[in-house]
């Protein structure tokens, strides 16, 4: 009887939802900009970020709730130079046949056509990343302030989505990921951030509008459009063009939280729930831009977050113990 209770109970411990059953806003209380995730081949999510913290870091949770720091991406030996005074902007991870590839911007405040958009690459989530250098430069493509990357997957190619304030921008990359074919805008100059998410017969571009990093007085807002097409036209529910700068909001500001924006990827519970983390300014600690989670519901075709606004505290991600 003792074997069977015993036995019962693994693989019960192995089916429960994880511990996290409620969470609140932050995830992370401090500075971590313009998130990026994966789950991993090791059941961790791993989540990379603009480099608050030098070197670009990194974070890791078995629940998308209780995060752990796990190191840097690069060291000060081996970080891009591309940009010698640069910073580490907005990284994009994915995982490309067997290795975890991530596109990064590097620049200096203010430098939009020196600006870049590089890429690295680990056996690991947690790195350590081998950077293989500049993938383009604003000056050398014409385009201006060339950061904030996406990279996805469609019909068996690969693409590369980027800009900030001077139109969204998409090109095919080659096979190998390290050059572009030619640049083709696919929203307006009112945007930044962007990812692209497939669902249902559509492609749903986010981005992100208004000033990002002004403390309390930022007006950063997510905000989404659609298209039947990757490359759109992307519109707003009254079939407007993103690339007039038409959109739907998606998250605002509310007392607790402004300028939120920058969202990763999303991700999928073990419930089929759709989840986005962003960052925003916290009122209560308005220093840095902090680590946010919401879950994404559906309706009609759109993506809606409950009340448009972050949430304080909310029902967490399923998890399963594995």
């Amino acid at each position: 009887m003792k074997k069977l209770l015993f036995s019962l109970f693994t693989v019960f411990s192995f089916c429960v939802p994880s511990i996290a059953q409620q969470y609140s806003n932050p995830v992370i209380n401090y500075s971590l900009p313009d998130p990026t995730v994966i789950k991993a081949d090791d059941g961790y999510y791993y989540l990379y970020a603009t480099e608050n913290i030098r070197n670009l870091p990194i974070h890791r949770s078995k629940d998308m709730v209780n995060w752990s720091f796990v190191g840097t991406a690069f060291t000060n030996e081996t970080r891009p130079t591309f940009e010698p005074k640069g910073n580490l902007w907005a990284p994009d991870i994915n995982k490309i046949g067997d290795r975890y590839v991530m596109y990064y911007s590097m620049s200096v405040w203010g430098g939009e056509w020196t600006c870049g958009i590089g890429v690295a690459t680990a056996d690991k989530p947690e790195g350590p990343f081998t950077d293989h250098g500049k993938l383009f430069r604003s000056n050398e493509i014409g385009i201006q302030n060339c950061i904030d990357p996406f990279y996805i997957e469609d019909g068996g190619k690969k693409y590369l989505f980027w800009g900030s304030f001077h139109g969204i921008y998409g090109a095919e990359l080659s096979d190998d990921g390290l050059s572009l074919k030619e640049p083709q805008q696919v929203a307006g100059t009112a945007y930044e951030g962007t990812y692209i998410h497939k669902r249902g017969g559509y492609y749903y571009l986010f981005a992100s509008i208004g000033r990002c990093c002004e403390g309390l007085k930022s007006t950063y807002t997510t905000v989404v459009g659609r298209s039947k097409h990757l490359f759109g036209p992307y519109v707003d529910k009254k079939g407007e063009s993103m690339l007039e700068n038409h959109h739907e909001v998606l998250i605002d500001k509310n007392e607790a939280f402004v300028g939120p924006g920058h969202n990763s990827e999303i991700v999928t519970d073990d419930k089929g729930a759709d989840w986005m983390f962003y960052h925003a300014v916290s009122v209560a600690n308005p220093e840095g831009r902090v680590l946010m989670l919401d879950r994404v519901n559906w309706k009609k075709g759109w993506p809606v977050v409950e009340g448009d606004t972050p949430s304080l505290q909310a029902k967490a991600p399923v998890i399963r113990h594995k």
